[in-house]
């Protein structure tokens, strides 16, 4: 397997991960959560998340495209599979591997708010503030990062390397 310098170490993302859930469980003590895992990036975060909170959980997941086999979005954002219940009336929590540009997440909060659901926050591993232009509030962010892809963690180049337990780059 290819070499990556560590950004994040498995011992951080832990940590923080439980950081988050904590800040998660106090926010929505005695609700019920309808969680969206934005697939594919989002599913070892979205595992070690969701056994750390304590509150009534309900997971889905979306997929959706802007990138194919590129390291840079095209802008243009496909739904590939949507929620498959009625998110009405639901507090949504959209766990997300990754936010860089914002332009995924802005059109997947304007397609969520249709459905009409309680509340939508979003909770996303990193953020790539450096790359933003279109700004869109994270109520739950695990790290911030620099402009370099990165994989691991759930993240991927060419689907490859999602399985590495830190964040890393080259």
């Amino acid at each position: 397997m290819q070499k990556f310098k560590v950004l994040i170490s498995e011992k951080d993302i832990k940590k923080r991960v439980k950081a988050l859930a904590s800040r998660i469980n106090r926010d929505f003590k005695g609700e019920h959560l309808y969680i969206i895992g934005i697939l594919n990036g989002c599913y070892m975060f979205l595992s070690d998340l969701t056994k750390e909170l304590k509150m009534p959980c309900t997971v889905d997941f979306m997929r959706v495209s802007s990138y194919g086999n590129a390291t840079e979005t095209s802008g243009i954002v496909r739904i590939i599979m949507d929620v498959s219940e009625s998110l009405s009336g639901k507090n949504v929590l959209i766990v997300e591997d990754i936010i860089d540009t914002g332009l995924t997440m802005d059109y997947l909060i304007r397609t969520i708010k249709q459905k009409k659901p309680k509340s939508v926050k979003i909770c996303t591993l990193l953020h790539k503030k450096v790359k933003t232009r279109i700004n869109v509030d994270i109520d739950y962010c695990g790290f911030e990062v620099p402009d370099k892809f990165v994989v691991g963690y759930g993240l991927d180049y060419n689907n490859m390397y999602r399985n590495l337990r830190y964040i890393g780059y080259k």
